[in-house]
């Protein structure tokens, strides 16, 4: 069975974030695959719509036996298992999942777009990514992570809110 190494950006911003995130990791672990790495968990301020609660962020490279749209499938299962409603795009969330990569493949379908079509404009996907994998590089723009982060336009504050 070949296993395939995917990267998963997390956030939170109802309940209790930290322990939304740390739900979400097992829950990841027992249906989609073994974490490799993880960063620090990020606090940003919400993005796209900001009169909400701050987020907390974290990036985690996991390495998995499912196809693009089968890993897709399971972490939506794992939103919706653990409360998530999608009524407003960038609304409050107790949890979002992104597959932010799958390896160097490059996917454009209605439902799943690989690379994560935002990853170069979001430093709160960025910093953690480049804590992780700065020199993995972003397959459709052919640029490393770290030179993503460098040229990134967003002025949102990120700190870390707890190291790993």
């Amino acid at each position: 069975m070949k296993l395939h190494q995917i990267f998963l950006g997390l956030g939170s911003n109802l309940g209790n974030r930290e322990e939304n995130l740390s739900t979400a990791q097992r829950l990841i672990v027992e249906k989609v695959g073994k974490i490799c790495s993880k960063s620090s968990i990020y606090e940003t301020a919400a993005w796209g719509i900001t009169e909400q609660n701050a987020f907390l962020n974290q990036v985690l490279e996991v390495e998995t036996c499912f196809s693009p749209s089968a890993a897709l499938h399971l972490v939506l299962r794992i939103e919706k298992d653990m409360g998530r409603i999608r009524e407003i795009k960038w609304g409050e969330r107790s949890i979002d999942i992104d597959v932010l990569y799958y390896e160097n493949e490059v996917i454009s379908t209605e439902n799943l777009a690989i690379p994560h079509p935002f990853i170069q404009e979001r430093k709160f996907v960025l910093v953690p990514l480049c804590e992780i994998a700065p020199a993995f590089i972003h397959p459709k723009l052919n640029q490393t992570n770290l030179e993503l982060l460098e040229k990134c336009q967003d002025l949102g504050e990120i700190t870390i809110f707890s190291s790993c």
